[in-house]
């Protein structure tokens, strides 16, 4: 039986830091009017869906499985 698998938020608001991306410059790559739709997100507020974290992974330049973790 697999594990379930969970966006790794912690993870993802590291590497935006690391390449000094801000929330607000995140939220416009992303599409958002503001920087709450991305914010709530990251923080785990509201979930992320899958193309978000397709997105977030371009964006990032990592691959889409090193943004998730097993629980």
């Amino acid at each position: 039986m697999k594990k379930p698998m969970v966006v790794n938020l912690d993870l993802i608001k590291q590497l935006r830091s690391q390449n000094d991306i801000s929330i607000e410059e995140m939220s416009k790559i992303m599409g958002y009017k503001g920087y709450q739709g991305y914010y709530y997100k990251e923080s785990g507020i509201r979930k992320m869906s899958a193309d978000d974290i397709a997105k977030i992974s371009v964006i990032l330049n990592v691959s889409i499985n090193e943004l998730f973790f097993e629980i």
